[in-house]
């Protein structure tokens, strides 16, 4: 799923291209989509875009009379421009027209796949504190370090699993929570709530260095890219020579997803296993 990297570059590239054009059209294109009906969807039809935001994995389409544009990708998802403008594209949920000087531009919302849970959200006004945005935490690249360790100390829970709750923290998934917890040198299977002052501090400085790194390449590219492609120390790593030492990057594997690690720089050496086989470790 993109986190915050994929979703800020996207939304930088998105603003580039369509920043002060005119909403000509939005098609819902899949009954599942939409996900509010009101204010209706065609409120923003003729309405200047004047940018395109983002908050946690989330882009905001921001017209002048207010309305915003709230899409989630989810796992398979992805908005790119649309030359075909197919009257029924394939994996297509949605497309948006805009108008600039007479000449148009489409944009698809597509989800691959058979889950069909990207949406999109039309808000009238401030959407932060209405759905789906209000469930949301603070954004991890902006807690501070005592803001974060405010955080860490109110939930008894496995660090991986904390970096990845948008509740708690937003923005981050699986590939960053891997990155982060390598980038700190902490067990992804830490206490959230136990973790000492240097501990802390190091998990403060890795947020910040993974995440504007991986920005920084995202802004490279023109289009979200493959989990697979992006740069990483562990995560998609398995079995490959560590970055920092001689070991090799392990993994515990759930049905949905995998956690990656080096046991000599974040365990102490010791090996990892699935609770429903042996013990977490501590």
């Amino acid at each position: 799923m993109p986190e915050i990297p994929e979703v800020q570059a996207h939304s930088e590239r998105m603003t580039a291209a369509l920043a002060g054009s005119t909403l000509s059209r939005f098609e819902p294109l899949n009954f599942a989509v939409l996900k509010t009906f009101d204010p209706p969807p065609d409120g923003a039809v003729g309405q200047r875009l004047v940018t395109v935001g983002r908050r946690a994995k989330y882009l905001i389409m921001e017209f002048d009379n207010g309305h915003r544009h709230v899409v989630h990708l989810m796992q398979g998802g992805r908005l790119r421009p649309d030359e075909k403008r197919s009257r029924k594209p394939k994996f297509g949920l949605a497309r948006w027209v805009f108008t600039d000087d007479g000449a148009e531009q489409a944009w698809l919302l597509t989800e691959a796949g058979t889950e069909r849970k990207a949406g999109v959200w039309v808000v009238d006004g401030d959407p932060l504190p209405v759905e789906p945005l209000d469930r949301l935490g603070p954004e991890a690249p902006e807690l501070d370090r005592d803001q974060l360790a405010e955080l860490l100390g109110r939930h008894s829970r496995r660090i991986h699993g904390l970096l990845r709750e948008q509740t708690v923290i937003a923005g981050l998934g699986r590939m960053l929570a891997n990155e982060i917890c390598y980038e700190a040198r902490l067990s992804p299977f830490a206490n959230a709530a136990k973790l000492d002052d240097d501990e802390i501090d190091r998990l403060h400085a890795a947020i910040g260095t993974v995440v504007e790194a991986a920005t920084e390449h995202e802004r490279t590219l023109d289009d979200i890219g493959k989990s697979a492609d992006r740069p990483s120390k562990v995560h998609n790593r398995a079995g490959e020579p560590c970055t920092g030492c001689d070991d090799t990057v392990h993994t515990v594997e759930y049905r949905r997803y995998t956690v990656y690690y080096c046991p000599t720089e974040q365990t102490g050496g010791k090996i990892l296993a699935d609770n429903t086989t042996s013990k977490f470790l501590k």
